[in-house]
């Protein structure tokens, strides 16, 4: 069964659709397909992630668990000197967010396949950011959390949005548990987003 978006392959018929979005005021244009995430425009936690951000211009970024891209194209766009790596398991999301970079002008990205952070694992980023795969279990999801402290740079941050009913208490218990201090940025109709350093 392969109909999740966070399948490598899935099986779900293809049907693109393209959407026009403003995110952070810089417009998108971004397709969209069956069988990837919130393939029916920017789901809200990702927007209230996306409106959170705060990135140095230069910094090295890393996002997990892509999509079609909206998050990492966003903040691409504000590291506009500097470097966003994108990655998902599912390869059809990974087509979609090399196609988004491209309709939208976006050069300063890279999007890879990988199975959590396979691909990366040699990288270091200032800032990993994710809105994580809830539906593949909590153990995927603290998996991204310890693994992602690993990739990143002293000092540098996670940024997580994660829905209270779907596990932020003990996702921020998890974060906790790594990073020590873990601040919650914002809350907004039950999404609570926290960042994370690396002291």
């Amino acid at each position: 069964m392969s109909n999740h978006y966070y399948a490598q392959s899935p099986d779900a018929k293809s049907n693109r659709h393209v959407h026009e979005v403003t995110l952070r005021g810089f417009s998108f244009r971004l397709t969209t397909d069956a069988g990837v995430f919130s393939k029916s425009g920017v789901d809200y936690g990702s927007r209230v992630l996306i409106d959170s951000l705060e990135l140095e211009p230069g910094a090295k970024v890393l996002d997990v668990g892509c999509g079609y891209g909206p998050i990492g194209l966003t903040a691409a766009k504000l590291a506009s000197s500097g470097h966003v790596t994108m990655i998902d398991i599912n390869e059809r999301a990974v087509e979609l967010s090399r196609e988004n970079a491209k309709l939208n002008g976006i050069g300063n990205v890279t999007v890879l396949q990988s199975d959590l952070f396979e691909a990366v694992r040699s990288q270091r980023f200032d800032a990993i950011l994710t809105n994580p795969p809830i539906r593949a279990g909590k153990a995927v999801v603290h998996r991204i959390f310890e693994e992602g402290y690993e990739l990143l740079e002293q000092g540098g941050s996670i940024w997580v949005v994660i829905q209270k009913k779907q596990g932020a208490p003990s996702a921020e218990a998890k974060l906790e548990s790594l990073f020590g201090e873990v601040e919650e940025v914002t809350k907004d109709k039950g999404y609570r987003i926290f960042r994370a350093i690396k002291e």
